[in-house]
């Protein structure tokens, strides 16, 4: 379990725009994520949750507020990605389609300061891919538009694996593939952070992800966390309408989790 805190909100605000055209899209919001744990952000679209994202992968900067990340704020990207990495919602934009993914991927180790020798890189790519059933070889000289979404989304996985950050933020990770492939996702995921005891925070709208692999879940709405608490607190008691209503929204063929765990 979680013994201290690696990032910690403090009323912070976002906004967007000025004068009649400002949109403040966070509205003094207030969390704490602890060292080891898995915390899902849940909610519809355009309610924040991915601006929360980028706060945290220090692309956006409080508008008033701050955000803490060891305690201190973020103030330089690069030392931030040190231990901190994303994985995003589109593989395929996250890649470069003119270069070959086996350069890209030894590529990623350029933002390390303590970067390995070209040797160590090359065996630590071949280990990434194999850690997510993928054997070099097969890849040879490979560009992303050669594979499959699902395959792609192999491909960030295994740059995660390679370069083994303290931190995972997984921005919809799971929602442009299938749900075969969703589920061996989430189990390289849960490898992931149980070989390097990281620290994941999954934004999704899929409230029946939250329930199976997190620790905590933050229920967020209009710029706002409306609920938060254990997968049982929130789904299995419910406070808040929104979070009622996105447990209605789940299909029925999906629903039983709810039943089986009242039982």
């Amino acid at each position: 379990m979680p013994n201290k805190n690696i990032f910690e909100a403090k009323n912070l605000v976002k906004e967007f725009g000025q004068g009649k055209t400002r949109n403040t899209v966070l509205k003094g919001l207030n969390f704490e994520i602890g060292d080891g744990e898995i915390v899902t952000i849940v909610g519809g679209s355009a309610c924040g949750k991915s601006v929360i994202a980028k706060h945290l992968l220090g692309f956006l900067q409080p508008t008033k507020g701050e955000l803490l990340y060891k305690g201190k704020k973020i103030t330089n990207q690069r030392d931030h990605w040190q231990t901190v990495q994303p994985i995003f919602q589109d593989p395929f934009s996250a890649f470069n389609q003119f270069f070959s993914i086996r350069s890209q991927l030894e590529d990623s180790f350029k933002v390390l300061y303590n970067k390995p020798s070209k040797a160590e890189i090359k065996d630590k790519v071949d280990e990434a891919l194999l850690a997510v059933n993928v054997m070099p070889s097969d890849l040879k000289e490979k560009f992303p538009f050669e594979l499959s979404g699902g395959q792609m989304q192999r491909m960030l996985l295994a740059r995660i694996f390679a370069l083994k950050p303290q931190v995972l933020i997984a921005d919809e990770a799971t929602s442009m593939v299938d749900a075969c492939v969703r589920a061996n996702i989430l189990d390289y995921l849960m490898k992931l952070k149980e070989e390097l005891n990281m620290t994941i925070v999954f934004i999704t709208h899929d409230i029946g992800l939250a329930y199976y692999v997190s620790d905590r879940i933050f229920v967020m709405h209009d710029g706002q966390i409306v609920e938060h608490g254990t997968p049982d607190d929130v789904a299995l008691n419910p406070k808040s309408p929104q979070t009622i209503q996105l447990l209605e929204d789940i299909p029925d063929i999906h629903k039983d989790w709810v039943v089986r765990k009242r039982a």
